[in-house]
């Protein structure tokens, strides 16, 4: 009995209280006011195109927490991940498996690019995987390829851009 009062009234007591760790405007859909303005770098270099899709949709949901005038989000693609953008009937011209930019997967590229996300390209996997740059999808040589995705990747580090590898 006595145990069964205290975990009641710790309970009691905690759940009294629990309003005060919330954000006071308790408006969930401003994520500005809760997360503030971000730097971000998705590192994609996997050609699973479940996955690839996944992390787009990730990228869609940060948006939409933050708001696109509060984040700068960068993808950044080396080795397999090319084939995020690598257009399907190309794929058998390369050394990747898979092209992974069917239409759907171009939409939803479409659109992020439109909310200010850029999506980076790896220079050395153009080379080694015999890939040209117009066999993806919306990739422009002189703002996309990077000399290095690693090395992007690193750099935006040491500028202060959180990482994720959804």
């Amino acid at each position: 009995m006595k145990k069964t009062l205290t975990a009641l009234l710790a309970t009691i007591a905690f759940s009294t209280h629990a309003a005060d760790f919330l954000p006071s405007t308790h408006n969930w859909n401003d994520g500005s006011s809760v997360y503030g303005k971000q730097q971000v770098v998705y590192h994609v270099n996997y050609d699973n195109g479940k996955r690839q899709g996944g992390a787009l949709r990730n990228a869609q949901n940060h948006i939409n927490a933050v708001g696109a005038e509060n984040l700068d989000l960068r993808v950044v693609m080396h080795g397999k991940g090319l084939s995020m953008l690598l257009l399907p009937e190309e794929a058998e011209h390369t050394k990747l498996p898979v092209g992974n930019a069917t239409d759907k997967q171009q939409a939803a590229i479409e659109n992020l690019k439109k909310q200010g996300v850029t999506f980076k390209v790896c220079a050395n996997t153009l080379r080694g995987k015999k890939i040209d740059i117009d066999q993806l999808y919306d990739a422009e040589a002189a703002s996309d390829v990077v000399p290095s995705g690693v090395a992007e990747i690193a750099k935006l580090q040491g500028k202060g851009f959180s990482y994720l590898r959804p």
